[in-house]
């Protein structure tokens, strides 16, 4: 019987051309599945065959678990505590096993043996045609529509299967059985049943590599797609960088009567694309990619990642778009958030936060108005500039002498010292109730409190984003945190 063993192991390896350990797999499944209806309850069984003589054993086997957790299923796991009064070594994640009566090869059937044993094989024969398909270092999935799944279209190219789901569709794009179709390859999904290969014709990566392949400066290095931003199906923006002076980037990515934008933009129903000049000034940057608009003046905020850009009443609408759709794209095209207005919205907001400084200078500093818009002027926004810019530069102010810089930064570094200290109180007045909660560290609560969250139902009452988005802590750590704060309410 083992001698026949071997013979069908080969025979079938080379029939279906996969290796031999893949049937040997499939053999030891069925084994292992037929030996499991010999048990009460959900055992675990492992087949070890042997590759030279056809041997075989069979196992029961328990993984071991931390004491904490408990037993899940007793008839497949045992405890770590009593796993080491057998095992003395043993860890975590470790098997147990004990040998267990072989079931002969003849009474599992036949029929059983075969199926388990072909669907291996097509599965390694799948996962091979799969690497293959995937060795050769393709962007672009090229093929024909096979069939419609559920909303999704499953693209048949050779013997390769992808998935394109409806979400990443262009928009009101019909497709049908028969027809041609590229897309972009998002990655393979092992998890996924039938095909694995995702893929995508509404990412921004999907115009890029068709810019690829029309422009074949790119391939060769001459130009650069710094970035792309899709309304898909709508519109679209692309940021080109030429790397060589003679070539002119958005003239070279539109081609010849615009031939070459015509074809991407016939490959994705007509979405209208703008070709922009990538800076590495953002504000230039950001001016180029809210074109076609024209900007009167842009304020830079480094520290929020944002820039306030004016423009006039005639460019308004432009700026923004239809539905915000301009502004929007440019957005994600720089990375950097867009506050667009007008010239009388910018000076207001701008008089806004003058005043809001002043008043911060003259409580804090203790000096005159006089005093506080001479520093506003200077550019100062803040007490810790004030405190800590190098001296240098308040000294080059004409309306201060030394003594004055001196006594400003002093008075600064005091005020500053003042309120943390008051903030301090603050939260270990307000947050009382939050430190005996395992877990919460004085730094997390201090987050808490700048959040307004002072008591333990303020926390039970947040929902697992909030409470990562106020205090950085992982999805995991602000579910455990909550449902701590929660445990009383059933108390």
């Amino acid at each position: 019987m083992n001698r026949e063993l071997l013979m069908l192991v080969d025979a079938i390896s080379r029939e279906k051309s996969v290796d031999r350990d893949v049937v040997f797999g499939a053999v030891e499944l069925a084994l292992a599945s037929a030996t499991k209806k010999l048990y009460q309850g959900e055992v675990d069984i492992r087949v070890a065959i042997d590759r030279d003589s056809g041997e075989y054993e069979t196992f029961r086997r328990w993984l071991v678990v931390p004491d904490e957790a408990g037993l899940q299923n007793p008839d497949a796991e045992e405890i770590l505590s009593d796993a080491r009064d057998r095992i003395a070594d043993i860890d975590e994640g470790d098997y147990i096993e004990e040998t267990v009566e072989s079931v002969p090869i003849g009474r599992i059937g036949a029929q059983a043996a075969k199926q388990v044993i072909l669907q291996k094989i097509r599965d390694a024969e799948r996962e091979q045609l799969l690497n293959d398909f995937l060795s050769r270092g393709e962007k672009i999935f090229v093929g024909t529509v096979k069939r419609l799944d559920k909303g999704d279209v499953i693209v048949e190219s050779g013997r390769v299967e992808g998935r394109l789901k409806r979400n990443e569709m262009i928009p009101k794009e019909n497709l049908r059985s028969g027809d041609r179709v590229r897309a972009y390859m998002l990655g393979v999904d092992p998890t996924q049943r039938g095909p694995q290969i995702m893929l995508s014709r509404s990412s921004p990566d999907f115009m890029i590599e068709l810019f690829r392949q029309e422009v074949p400066e790119i391939e060769q290095g001459l130009l650069e797609i710094k970035s792309c931003a899709r309304d898909a199906g709508s519109r679209a923006k692309i940021a080109v960088l030429s790397h060589d002076k003679r070539v002119d980037p958005i003239g070279t990515c539109v081609g010849v009567r615009g031939s070459r934008v015509t074809a991407v933009t016939n490959e994705l129903a007509g979405e209208r694309v703008d070709i922009v000049l990538w800076s590495d000034d953002p504000a230039q940057f950001v001016i180029g990619a809210l074109a076609p608009a024209n900007v009167q003046s842009i304020f830079v905020d480094e520290e929020k990642h944002a820039m306030d850009v004016v423009v006039d009443e005639e460019n308004l609408a432009i700026a923004i778009g239809r539905g915000g759709q301009n502004v929007r794209l440019a957005s994600d095209l720089t990375g950097w958030r867009i506050n667009i207005m007008t010239a009388e919205e910018s000076a207001q907001k701008q008089a806004a936060e003058s005043e809001n400084i002043r008043k911060l200078f003259v409580d804090k500093l203790d000096v005159d108005e006089e005093v506080a818009d001479i520093l506003i002027a200077e550019g100062f926004t803040s007490l810790e500039e004030v405190a800590y810019v190098p001296i240098q530069e308040m000294l080059a102010i004409e309306s201060f002498d030394e003594d004055t810089v001196n006594e400003l930064r002093n008075r600064a570094k005091d005020a500053l010292l003042t309120m943390e200290i008051a903030k301090e109180e603050e939260v270990e007045a307000l947050s009382e109730s939050l430190k005996g909660m395992d877990g919460l560290t004085p730094e997390l609560i201090a987050k808490l409190a700048e959040a307004g969250i002072h008591t333990r139902d303020d926390l039970a009452d947040l929902a697992v984003d909030e409470l990562t988005d106020m205090t950085g802590v992982s999805e995991e750590q602000a579910r455990a945190l909550i449902l701590k704060a929660r445990e009383h309410w059933f108390a």
